[in-house]
């Protein structure tokens, strides 16, 4: 373990608590005093105790513990969309991810730590509170390297290009389909999050008309059990609907078709009719109609 690194210390009672490691610092808990010196030499996976003798467990916190542990002003992503999200999107390390809507910055977390130090998360936040928290929620993890912030609307469109995917988490995401191709690789992964049924509809109205193809749309709904042995059960809530998802990938317009020159109507030949003889249907045409 060494100084900056992230640690997380849970209580007896299940209480997290995320500080970075510091030799020299010290933890005030309702279970007393823990020194930043006995969880150093505990090191992860193991429990240091306070100066009242409650054991703490030491662990090396995951992707779902910084996310949980996002300092927040607005609603975040839930770890339950993001998993599929991030699979959908097909992101892994050296994918360039363009993300509108940053808020606290959970999702943005979860990008960066999977593109890895060979990609890049270009994410875009219209409001200057959330661009400067979520900031600071990226220095927190040691992520912020990964990640060029933009603070700016995209009802003009965006700054870059050539991403391989990308993903819309605002309010009105159909008014800004038209700015996504110059953004993207023909064929990228796009996905959206909204909460209603009709604001999805309007959204598949535009990605529609707009070219885009293999949509999809679901929402993922989670039910935790209580992990007793002897009375195993759900627990008594769960996390339904938090949000639909809607992904769609955006192709390249095929090229307009070259116009074929006009060419003169082929005259087919007509039979002359021997003269003299009844041209030949009308007796049968009178038998039909009783004549």
């Amino acid at each position: 373990m060494e100084t900056g690194d992230l640690v997380l210390l849970i209580s007896p009672k299940g209480k997290r608590y995320m500080y970075k490691f510091d030799p020299e610092g010290e933890i005030h808990t309702n279970d007393g005093k823990i020194l930043m010196a006995d969880v150093g030499e505990a090191g992860f996976g193991r429990q240091a105790k306070t100066h009242l003798g409650r054991p703490y467990l030491v662990l090396k916190p995951t992707l779902h513990d910084l996310i949980k542990g996002v300092k927040r002003q607005t609603q975040i992503m839930y770890p339950k969309e993001i998993g599929y999200l991030l699979l959908k999107l097909g992101i892994g390390p050296g994918c360039t991810v363009i993300e509108s809507g940053t808020g606290s910055g959970g999702l943005t977390t979860a990008l960066a730590w999977y593109v890895g130090d060979t990609g890049r998360v270009i994410t875009y936040e219209r409001r200057e509170d959330f661009y400067k928290l979520a900031g600071k929620n990226l220095r927190r993890v040691g992520l912020d390297h990964r990640v060029t912030q933009v603070n700016k609307n995209i009802e003009d469109g965006f700054d870059h290009s050539g991403a391989d995917a990308l993903f819309l988490d605002v309010r009105t995401p159909w008014q800004y389909i038209r700015h996504i191709p110059a953004a993207v690789n023909p064929g990228a992964m796009c996905g959206f999050l909204l909460p209603t049924t009709n604001q999805v509809s309007e959204l598949l109205h535009a990605l529609e008309d707009a070219g885009f193809e293999d949509l999809e749309v679901m929402e993922i709904l989670v039910r935790h059990w209580k992990p007793v042995p002897d009375r195993l059960r759900p627990d008594d809530r769960m996390v339904a609907h938090t949000g639909f998802l809607v992904f769609a990938r955006c192709m390249q317009p095929l090229p307009d078709e070259e116009p074929q020159a006009d060419e003169p109507p082929v005259e087919e030949p007509v039979a002359e009719e021997p003269a003299g003889e009844e041209p030949e249907g009308e007796e049968s045409g009178a038998a039909e109609s009783g004549e």
